[in-house]
């Protein structure tokens, strides 16, 4: 039940925080320094990501190609977004499938249990479905500028 001025006490003090404006320069500092640490934590994470896991490549590699083809094609605006999104996706349903194996691996410390083997395959499942919502993005909006008679085949 949420508290409303009938439900409380009356006479209560009430004890919820109240908002502070951040105006100290060094509080400043330290938030765009935890933002510019987070950047390079995350550009590790994709180097990481390259050189230990050939999925995350392939990915890359099919990225790297589809993209620019998204940004060139006779595919209207909301088109191009949706298949450029549908790429990024990929990546990172694929990275967050790759930190999941890695923690299932370091846990299960080489014994075999079938939980460990449930949450490769649950993470594996949703690297498949972001791969066919991939492809459905793209067929969609191609057949969409064909049909408007932007691209032939």
């Amino acid at each position: 039940m949420p508290i409303t001025p009938e439900h409380t006490t009356p006479g209560a003090v009430s004890t919820a925080p109240t908002p502070v404006a951040v105006t100290d320069q060094k509080a400043t500092s330290l938030g765009m320094r935890r933002v510019v640490n987070a950047f390079f934590y995350s550009i590790e994470g994709i180097g990481s990501t390259w050189k230990h896991e050939e999925a995350f490549r392939q990915e890359m590699m099919l990225a790297f190609v589809l993209v620019p083809l998204a940004i060139f094609l006779p595919v209207e605006l909301l088109g191009k977004a949706l298949m450029i999104g549908s790429v990024l996706l990929v990546l990172i349903v694929e990275l967050l499938n790759s930190a999941v194996e890695w923690c299932v691996d370091l846990a299960a410390q080489q014994q075999r249990h079938p939980f460990a083997k449930r949450a490769k395959d649950m993470g594996s499942a949703a690297v498949f479905l972001s791969l066919v919502n991939c492809l459905v993005m793209w067929v969609l909006a191609l057949a969409q500028a064909v049909a408007a008679g932007r691209l032939h085949w």
